[in-house]
């Protein structure tokens, strides 16, 4: 849960080393797995030895416990004690005694914030943190938090913790009415604003309004003074940075205020610091891409506005035993060769997921076992990846390892669509058998649409018939796969699967002359 980066390549700090490291994973002894946690912990077996009683924590009490036999890790102010969790963290043992006997927020951050521990670790909670005392006046220290009655026009959100670079581009919101509806206005002071970079919700008569400034996070999250119809229509002014959110009025009442304001309302943070949003998404269809992956489609709430950007995952949560398990996934076009037309023509209210069913897994058979029209609860969209990264891209090389491709395959739309400059598109797609290679048909018929295109598939267990690539990721496949046809060209290369292939690949191609720059690590 507290895995640490590794030291190796990506660059340090960047998200790519953290969606690395976040996978990382040691093979636990039998009867160590994530089930076996979830029957201990509702064993009833007193796990901190405190008999249920909960204590404050001063920093001076929570260094002492610091080794292996007696660990305490401080997560957002609330102490575990995580000396039982040992054997079962699928980072290993050494990656949480990075954190012992002190605040792992950061870290935890780094890799897993959307990790639900309160559940996971609730059996060890051993207490809250000593709050220390502070010279400086509470007002001076402490935002502001509207009164429960208070009532909302529009303003500018509370910027104190700000540097002063970021101050120049905090949003503003105001409001206006007409007989049918109500029109909340965000000014962004962002030019080429659109429509990914929003995410609004309106449920039960709150809306929750959240728009992506830079590295920052603009959250709008109001209870609405009267009801509204439950759609909700999101426009967005690209050049001036305009977004506006358009509500129906169920009755042609006018409002005198917007509402009252709920939590984090008007405010402005670094987008790391802003907690992960669900909603539940309900069962559309669910089909079989080959024996042990299916494609699941996903619909939007009515009242939601969400789109997934290139190369950006989701988690889906869901419910099992009684603990909230949460797993990212990248969603994927419905189609490869249907939806190769225009960027523009894509469905904005159903997500398809390509996900690989692990019979013995704890999340996947209870995925698959979900029913047409029953719900799972899906975030708001996370990820590094910009299309920024590809202006210019001349040639692209895809690496994918199984359900590692599903992070190519939007990335495939866009290049096609989207990129002028793009002469190569080429994909180098490694499985185990003939069997296990996911949309193979549509992938031979791009290649025969469009010239640019370019598969290869590789297995590494084939059968004799079998007359194309063979082995493993390798530095002598990768030398005749990545090849500039200019020695100019500017290059991209993106790639995606299990970790050893990922980490290999990496090293491989930097042993090739690759610099890092070129290279992106996407999370499938």
């Amino acid at each position: 849960m507290l895995n640490a980066p590794s030291q190796a390549f990506p660059a340090p700090g960047s998200q790519q080393r953290v969606a690395l490291a976040g996978r990382s994973k040691v093979p636990l002894k039998p009867g160590r797995s994530l089930m076996d946690w979830i029957r201990l912990t509702k064993s009833g077996k007193d796990l901190t030895g405190l008999k249920g009683r909960l204590i404050e924590v001063t920093e001076e009490e929570l260094a002492k416990h610091n080794k292996k036999e007696d660990c305490w890790i401080c997560i957002r102010g609330l102490v575990y004690d995580v000396t039982p969790y040992m054997e079962y963290h699928p980072g290993g043992e050494d990656e949480l005694m990075k954190a012992a006997g002190s605040d792992g927020t950061d870290l935890f951050d780094q890799v897993h914030r959307w990790v639900n521990y309160e559940s996971m670790l609730k059996e060890c909670l051993v207490g809250r943190m000593a709050l220390k005392a502070f010279a400086a006046p509470l007002k001076d220290i402490c935002p502001r938090v509207p009164e429960a009655n208070e009532l909302l026009n529009g303003t500018f959100p509370k910027s104190e913790n700000l540097d002063s670079s970021s101050k120049d581009i905090v949003p503003s919101y105001d409001w206006f009415q007409k007989d049918d509806s109500v029109t909340v206005v965000i000014y962004t002071k962002q030019k080429n604003m659109n429509p990914e970079l929003v995410i609004a919700d309106l449920h039960e008569g709150k809306l929750r309004g959240e728009v992506i400034v830079k590295d920052y996070s603009y959250l709008l999250h109001i209870e609405l003074s009267f009801e509204v119809h439950e759609d909700i229509i999101v426009q967005v002014s690209e050049k001036v940075g305009k977004v506006e959110f358009v509500l129906t009025k169920r009755e042609p009442l006018p409002w005198k205020t917007l509402g009252q304001p709920l939590e984090s309302h008007n405010s402005f943070v670094k987008r790391t610091d802003r907690g992960l949003c669900y909603r539940k998404c309900k069962l559309l269809s669910k089909e079989n891409v080959t024996h042990d992956t299916r494609l699941f489609c996903l619909t939007l709430p009515p009242g939601t506005h969400l789109q997934v950007p290139v190369g950006h995952h989701v988690y889906l949560k869901q419910t099992i035993s009684d603990a909230e398990i949460v797993k990212p996934y990248t969603p994927v076009a419905s189609s490869l060769v249907s939806t190769f037309k225009s960027p523009s023509c894509s469905d904005k209210t159903h997500i398809f997921f390509m996900i690989k069913i692990y019979p013995s897994g704890l999340f996947t058979p209870v995925l698959d076992s979900l029913q047409i029209g029953e719900y799972i609860s899906m975030s708001n969209p996370e990820g590094n990846f910009t299309t920024l990264q590809t202006e210019e891209v001349e040639e692209l090389f895809l690496l994918a390892g199984g359900t590692g491709f599903t992070p190519m395959i939007k990335l495939l739309n866009y290049a096609l669509t989207s990129i002028n400059t793009l002469r190569i598109a080429k994909l180098m797609f490694f499985n185990k058998t003939e069997n296990d290679i996911l949309w193979r048909s549509q992938l031979e018929q791009l290649a025969l649409n469009d010239a640019r295109f370019d598969i290869q598939f590789v297995l590494s267990e084939p059968k004799e018939s079998w007359l194309g690539k063979q082995g493993r990721i390798s530095s002598s496949l990768l030398s005749q796969f990545v090849k500039r046809s200019k020695c100019d060209s500017k290059i991209l290369i993106c790639i995606c699967g299990p970790l050893a292939f990922v980490e290999q690949g990496i090293q491989f191609l930097q042993d090739l002359g690759h610099a890092s720059k070129e290279i992106h690590c996407f999370t499938a």
